[in-house]
């Protein structure tokens, strides 16, 4: 694993651009980031690629355990949305069935769960297209781990005899920066590309009739991808709709991914499987040593982390969030002239799909740049 200084192509924005990445520089500064780049050996990528399927696996039995022993109330979960987490969990809509794990990893020892992004994890377009198409100029003889855009085709190929029907609204939130839209745009392509429907549709649209959700010309909304995320929709008012629309509508995401993407499911897996080497040590009681980081259950891009070690506080975030805490063993992130990489590795129902690499310093934000990575 090797970070690489490199000029980046002359017309880099207006091919990203091209691409659908218009979200493509923050704060000034690219997002994406195509002035250096990761090389990773072959056997560093098929150990990445294990551990991903065997987390993938780890949290199955988790939800298991979960939802047989009605642990919600462990995160937060507010109780009417119980036996609807139930329903789902065990009649398994629908589902594209997506996220991306965040790992440490340094090419020295496992790579080492941070959390798991799965209900509406973003960088998708980046992963899946962007940087392939950078490799493909750049390094048109090398590899790259990035399965990511077929995987997400089939699926919706998988699950298109299951819906309603063979229209799709693709829900999300107007954003300023523009990621969020950028995103659905993609998922929308990939459910074309697998010949169904898309509509796009802003959440605050979304109408109740009563009965059942509708978009704005009063078509009723039978399969609904939102890129908005469960814990916020049902702590809303309008959110408890959903108990009432009887299953009409199809979510995907489903509202099981609640327990997947809260960080309290960290302290879960720890207990399950002690020592387990994907696993920090993690718990929502108190720190297990000095040298720990501590994050919301719910939170989002980095917001509210603290990082602290041997006793001293080395770096934190603030932000909206707050709330009861889960503690995680502190990782040393590798560090290549002060960018310290995170590897975002992605799985579509339980395959591994391919990683995306985003760097920041200790604490990664939605502001952390995107480098494309090749095998080397």
């Amino acid at each position: 694993m090797r970070r690489t200084a490199l000029l980046p192509r002359a017309d880099w924005q207006a091919k990203v651009e091209a691409l659908g990445l218009v979200w493509h520089t923050a704060a000034d500064a690219p997002y994406w980031n195509e002035s250096a780049y990761y090389s990773f050996a072959l056997a560093e990528i098929d150990e990445i690629e294990r551990a991903t399927g065997d987390l993938y696996q780890l949290f199955l039995e988790a939800g298991d355990y979960i939802v047989s022993r009605r642990l919600f109330d462990r995160f937060g979960i507010p109780p009417w949305c119980w036996p609807l987490i139930e329903r789902t969990w065990r009649e398994e809509p629908p589902a594209l069935n997506y996220g991306r794990f965040d790992l440490g990893y340094d090419g020295s020892g496992p790579p080492k769960l941070f959390e798991f992004n799965c209900d509406t994890p973003t960088s998708l377009l980046e992963a899946a297209v962007v940087q392939w198409a950078w490799k493909e100029e750049r390094f048109p003889s090398n590899d790259q781990f990035t399965s990511l855009h077929d995987k997400l085709v089939a699926k919706w190929r998988d699950i298109a005899p299951y819906l309603p029907s063979r229209r799709v609204h693709f829900g999300h939130i107007r954003d300023s920066a523009g990621e969020d839209a950028v995103t659905t745009a993609y998922l929308m392509d990939t459910a074309h590309a697998a010949g169904l429907d898309g509509q796009s549709i802003l959440m605050t649209d979304i109408g109740w009739d009563g009965r059942r959700f509708r978009d704005l010309s009063d078509a009723p909304i039978s399969t609904l991808y939102k890129l908005y995320p469960w814990e916020w929709l049902v702590h809303e008012p309008f959110g408890q709709h959903i108990a009432q629309d009887q299953g009409a509508t199809f979510w995907i995401e489903p509202i099981w991914k609640m327990i997947w993407s809260n960080k309290a499911i960290l302290a879960v897996l720890w207990d399950m499987f002690p020592r387990h080497p994907n696993l920090l040590w993690a718990s929502c009681e108190k720190p297990a040593s000095d040298s720990y980081v501590s994050k919301p259950l719910l939170a989002r891009e980095g917001a509210n982390v603290t990082v602290v070690r041997a006793g001293e506080r080395i770096a934190e975030r603030h932000g909206r969030y707050d709330g009861a805490l889960v503690y995680q063993g502190l990782f040393d992130l590798p560090n290549f002239d002060n960018q310290r990489p995170v590897i975002g590795s992605w799985v579509v129902d339980g395959a591994p799909a391919g990683l995306g690499v985003r760097e920041d310093g200790l604490i990664t934000g939605n502001l952390s740049r995107f480098v494309p990575h090749i095998i080397v």
